[in-house]
């Protein structure tokens, strides 16, 4: 009998979560998402102060004053992190536009097309690449825009509700993660309860999220994220993509046992929901409903923005050498 991460290979592509090369190179994964979080782990790590130092160079000879070589450093870093993922990877990476402008669309789209610029610069054509945006209203527009006036693929991340996964589907963009975990986090601290895999908030959404797609015929890709346990992984086996985590993927590797899957478009069918479009004042009444969403939302983008700032001050510092 096969592993269960090779068995859940057959039926969902698997996306590694970690900007750690090493960890993209053991597991073999299709794409490779990585976020602000990830990049500072990894770019903490010896091994890849060769990437820091090229950002660093780079920003020193294209731009003038301190913070301009630092957002400039910022974009090349991200870019150099995601050039070498790509050389482990057959598909694509996702790289993320800073958190700060998560309720500015044109400043999104702006810094979107400035992360493209660059992964073009390394011969990185924007087919390989995914737009990372936060699933805010105005980050839902800067990836409608994105999409359909450049052609740009995005990823919206740090998504909790379904209004945020209808609004996403209805502007048509790539690919969502929503976020089992986070979810869950939420839920086990609200009520004090814990919750079994086939049990959880978090994976009860993401199957709502895959069977209104499937029923309504949206293109949008859903990609399960932000795990807590490799149960959670498995209750969505069949799941359109799903990004996992180093020591999830380790942990599917070493378990060798049946894995049933749990998503088709057959079950997608079964039980029918109805289909619903929503304006800005109705996504945000919708989303305001979900008091979990709201709250891990504004968290998610905090926790991003402060990830993001000790990046950047790790860059300042060497620019100021």
């Amino acid at each position: 009998m096969s592993t269960v991460l090779e068995q859940l290979k057959a039926v969902t592509t698997v996306v590694a979560d970690t900007g750690d090369f090493e960890a993209i190179a053991q597991y073999k994964p299709t794409d490779s998402t990585t976020n602000p979080s990830l990049i500072l782990a990894a770019a903490s790590k010896p091994q890849y102060s060769g990437l820091i130092d090229e950002a660093v160079n780079y920003a020193k000879a294209n731009a003038t004053g301190l913070e301009s070589q630092v957002e400039l450093a910022n974009v090349r870093l991200f870019t150099n992190f995601g050039v070498e993922i790509l050389k482990l990877v057959p598909g694509r990476v996702s790289t993320e536009v800073d958190a700060r402008l998560s309720y500015d669309k044109e400043a999104s789209v702006k810094k979107a097309l400035e992360i493209i610029k660059m992964y073009e610069s390394h011969g990185i054509s924007k087919e390989r690449v995914l737009i990372k945006l936060p699933s805010t209203w105005e980050g839902i527009q800067a990836a409608h825009e994105l999409e359909t006036k450049y052609g740009v693929h995005c990823n919206m991340t740090l998504l909790f509700s379904f209004a945020q996964a209808v609004a996403c589907a209805e502007a048509g963009v790539t690919l969502i993660s929503p976020f089992v975990g986070r979810i869950k986090d939420w839920y086990a601290a609200s009520t004090g309860k814990s919750y079994e895999a086939r049990d959880d908030p978090g994976v009860h959404s993401v199957k709502k999220i895959y069977n209104y797609y499937k029923q309504h015929g949206y293109k949008t890709v859903i990609m399960g994220a932000s795990f807590r346990s490799a149960g959670e992984i498995e209750e969505l086996a069949g799941c359109d993509f799903l990004t996992i985590s180093p020591n999830y993927l380790q942990e599917l590797q070493d378990t060798v046992a049946p894995l049933e899957v749990k998503l088709t478009h057959e079950t997608a069918m079964q039980t029918p929901i109805e289909k619903i479009t929503l304006d800005e004042a109705e996504f945000r009444w919708l989303h305001n409903e979900d008091q979990m969403a709201v709250e891990k939302l504004s968290e998610g983008i905090r926790k991003f923005y402060i990830d993001g700032s000790k990046l950047d001050q790790m860059l300042r510092d060497r620019l100021s050498q």
